[in-house]
């Protein structure tokens, strides 16, 4: 088990490292920059580039930063937050996400995956038909519809929620169900689909057999089988959460880091977007190493 977690944490590392490398050249293809307009003069624009290192070759650029990065320096936010340190951007603004995504995980995890397995549970019955419909529509449709779609409703029509900003308790719920009712209802998809399969086998029905309650047989020895697909699913969602969504932190105005990634990118801000762009790497790196030491835990059968 230690073997393997060491050899996975140096993959991840080079992983991160091709991430940060195919990240900064890309960036740099991309025409346009930080410091165009009509307005400005080739002057001042030279003298910008110059102060920030931009005119210097490609590969000095890359080693200079690199040499930073291993610092602990991302450097600074150019046009988002002109002067501040891009950590200091990251670090103000991750905290705001961060208690949003916990909360739409929350509901993600402990509403989706019991909704699963009753939903398997009642195979083919009304509540299960209904279950697919609701699923099957909520997760096809784009977030930015359903978080428009919820502030119309409870925002505008209704008037009983605050539409922008996180004021009081109440401005949290649009934007927290708007972050959780696709993770939710893709767990509870993906569980009834595992659930399905797992209760087929030869030790499910040994447990019926036995006399066991049917909340005993599908929690207690159908669901540990069956979660193994919906813990490899939590890797990359997880990380996509606790960074909040970008959609959602858009269109309520909510200053988390997924509004100043897209800010970044619209402004061409490129220490923001590679400091950005390697804390959401790191974070979805690393929930993914922890799924995979997580296997060994859930199921001892796994040899790692």
């Amino acid at each position: 088990m230690f073997r393997y977690a060491v050899r996975r944490l140096v993959t991840s590392i080079i992983t991160l490292f091709m991430v940060v490398t195919i990240t900064f050249f890309l960036m740099q293809a991309v025409p346009g920059g930080p410091f165009l307009g009509d307005t400005v003069k080739q002057e001042v624009i030279d003298r910008i580039l110059a102060k920030y290192g931009y005119d210097q070759p490609l590969g000095a650029q890359y080693v200079r930063y690199m040499k930073d990065l291993f610092a602990g320096d991302m450097g600074y936010s150019m046009i988002v937050k002109s002067g501040d340190p891009v950590t200091k951007v990251i670090s103000s603004h991750f905290g705001i996400s961060l208690r949003l995504g916990l909360m739409a995980l929350g509901i993600a995890i402990f509403l989706g995956i019991p909704l699963g397995v009753l939903a398997a549970v009642r195979h083919g019955t009304v509540f299960d038909r209904l279950f697919i419909f609701c699923a099957s529509f909520f997760v096809s449709i784009p977030s930015f519809i359903m978080t428009i779609a919820l502030m119309l409703i409870f925002g505008v029509w209704l008037q009983i929620l605050p539409v922008a900003y996180l004021d009081e308790w109440r401005s949290y719920i649009m934007p927290v169900f708007g972050m959780a009712i696709y993770p939710m209802f893709g767990l509870a998809r993906l569980t009834r689909t595992t659930m399905l399969d797992v209760t087929g086998q030869d030790y499910i029905k040994t447990a019926r057999a036995k006399g066991l309650s049917t909340f005993k047989v599908m929690f207690k020895h159908a669901l540990r089988n069956a979660i193994l697909p919906v813990i490899t699913a939590l890797g990359p969602m997880v990380a996509g959460i606790l960074t909040g969504s970008f959609v959602v932190e858009r269109v309520f105005a909510i200053a988390g880091v997924g509004k100043y990634f897209i800010a970044s990118i619209s402004s061409r801000d490129y220490p923001l977007i590679m400091g950005m762009t390697i804390f959401f790497a790191t974070l979805l790196i690393f929930c993914n190493y922890l799924v995979d030491l997580l296997y060994g835990i859930v199921d001892p059968r796994i040899k790692l």
